[in-house]
C-alpha cells in the first residue's frame, strides 16, 4: 500500500480488525520511511457495478460518493458515523447481490431515501427535497405531513 504522506511504495500493517459487521477489514499501517501513519480497509467486491446516469452516459459506481451523499444529508444530525457507514454497507451489498452490473441512479436514490427515512427524518427530508426535486413550499409540507401521518401510525397515507 502506498504511503499517502510520502509516496512510498511500502507500508507495514500495525493492527488489523474486522469492521462494518465483518464485511471489512480495517488495517493500521505504518510507512518505514516517513513514519506516517494512516488506515486502510479492505472489502469484498463481488462484481464492478456501473451507474446509469439519466443523461445515459455510464460511470463506475463509488461507495465513497454513496457515503458522501448520507453525509450531506445527515449534516449536524444526531446519528451515529457507524449507522451511516452500515446503511451503506447495506446498500452496496445489495446493488451487488441483486445480479445486475448497471444500476441507474433512480434505483440507488430509492435505496438512499429507504435508508435515510430509518436514520433520521431531517436527513430524509433533506435527500428528498434533492431527490424529489422540490420545486416550493408545498412539497416539503406535503412530504412533512406523510412523515407526520407515518409517525403517528396512520395507515391512510401511501408509502413515501
Amino acid at each position: 500500500m502506498r504511503c499517502p504522506y510520502c509516496s512510498s511504495e511500502d507500508s507495514q500493517v500495525k493492527d488489523s480488525r474486522p469492521a462494518e459487521d465483518g464485511a471489512a477489514i480495517r488495517r493500521r499501517r505504518v510507512c518505514p520511511d516517513c513514519g506516517g501513519r494512516f488506515t486502510t480497509f479492505e472489502r469484498v467486491q463481488l462484481r464492478d457495478l456501473q451507474v446509469l446516469k439519466k443523461t445515459g452516459r455510464r460511470v463506475p459506481f463509488d461507495r465513497e460518493k454513496l457515503a458522501k451523499s448520507f453525509q450531506i444529508a445527515l449534516r449536524k444530525r444526531p446519528v451515529d458515523p457507524e449507522r451511516i457507514d452500515r446503511a451503506v454497507s447495506g446498500i452496496v451489498r445489495r446493488l451487488e447481490s441483486s445480479g445486475e452490473i448497471e444500476i441507474a441512479t433512480d434505483g440507488i436514490g430509492l435505496l438512499v431515501l429507504e435508508a435515510l427515512k430509518a436514520l433520521d427524518d431531517v436527513g430524509f427530508v433533506r435527500y428528498a427535497s434533492v431527490y424529489r426535486d422540490f420545486s416550493g413550499p408545498e412539497d416539503f409540507e406535503r412530504t412533512i405531513a406523510e412523515l407526520t401521518a407515518r409517525i403517528a401510525g396512520d395507515s391512510k397515507v401511501g408509502d413515501l
